[in-house]
């Protein structure tokens, strides 16, 4: 077996573009595994100022293969396959070497953050107040689209029965019906500083700003948003 020196001292004689051969060292798995990990971190900071997670801390476990790294003369560069789930972030490892490897490394995370939670059992259509909710840190690995505002829920009102202790999410809520289908509203149009109101009757059902029918007195069907209880506004 050579002598590493003495294979150097050789190769520095030899001419240029014939050096090539012995330019490649062997992948330092630890040290791949390491940009792996600096990647992984980078996903979830992200994922973290997309879902607005409040003082979110992570648990990085890169997964490691028995499969040995290539040799590649150049720092192995990794790219994001795949960050959309915590538990599952998918990474490719590729040597730049012309013809250079390319490999597959995942890495899971778990995730906890100060999240919006159920104080007690909220039964449906109950519309949220401040003593309905805790925040509170919890797991939020695999239910990333959290709330960590306690106002932002707050006179929403649940689609089911939600559990004490339930984790709050986007899909659970709704705003609450402020007007009823049939119900009598006041139509209120207001332009500068001139202010003009007449009696409707609502043809839809719809929470704060949602868009719904409404028959004025002069029985013309207009579009309205709805501004609070039994209000509305004309869609302009």
């Amino acid at each position: 077996m050579f002598n590493k020196c003495i294979v150097t001292r050789i190769i520095a004689l030899l001419p240029l573009g014939m050096t090539n051969f012995c330019a490649a060292a062997a992948t330092n798995p630890d040290q791949l595994f390491a940009q792996v990990r600096q990647a992984a971190q980078v996903e979830l900071d992200r994922l973290a100022n997309q879902y607005n997670w409040a003082e979110p801390e992570f648990t990085i476990d890169v997964v490691r293969n028995a499969r040995p790294f290539g040799a590649c003369s150049q720092p192995p560069i990794v790219e994001t396959a795949d960050a959309r789930a915590p538990s599952r972030l998918r990474f490719v490892a590729i040597c730049p070497d012309q013809g250079g490897w390319r490999y597959d490394v995942m890495a899971r995370a778990k995730v906890s953050a100060l999240v919006v939670s159920a104080a007690s059992d909220l039964s449906t259509g109950k519309v949220l107040a401040a003593d309905d909710l805790l925040l509170e840190r919890h797991d939020i690995t695999m239910v990333p689209d959290t709330y960590s505002d306690l106002t932002a829920v707050q006179e929403l009102s649940p689609r089911r029965t939600i559990r004490a202790g339930t984790v709050l999410r986007p899909n659970m809520l709704v705003a609450p019906a402020l007007v009823k289908r049939g119900q009598q509203v006041q139509i209120v149009a207001q332009r500068d500083t001139v202010k003009v109101s007449m009696a409707g009757e609502a043809l839809d059902a719809g929470g704060k700003g949602a868009t719904v029918r409404v028959k004025n007195a002069s029985g013309v069907t207009i579009r309205a948003r709805v501004t609070d209880v039994g209000m509305v506004e004309p869609v302009r």
